[in-house]
């Protein structure tokens, strides 16, 4: 991990397409503006984690609706 200090203004390159710039510091909070290519998605790090969790729970078999559909005489596909 790189560790830096910049002040309000300054900013941080990362490669040739990513700027990271310092926005604003106080109230123990940091404001940061970030430039890329449009087709990069910036999220932020809580917003990716749900959309990982609920992806997951989206495509999770459910049990209880498969054990119904069963019931129902349906067969699964082999």
């Amino acid at each position: 991990m790189l560790i830096l200090s910049r002040h309000a203004g300054e900013a941080i390159l990362i490669g040739q397409d990513i700027r990271i710039v310092v926005v604003q510091v106080g109230g123990g909070k940091v404001r940061l503006g970030i430039e890329g290519p449009k087709e990069l998605r910036i999220l932020r790090e809580e917003l990716y984690k749900m959309v990982i969790d609920l992806n997951q729970q989206a495509t999770a078999p459910d049990q209880g609706a498969l054990d119904s559909w069963l019931q129902r005489g349906v067969q699964p596909l082999p």
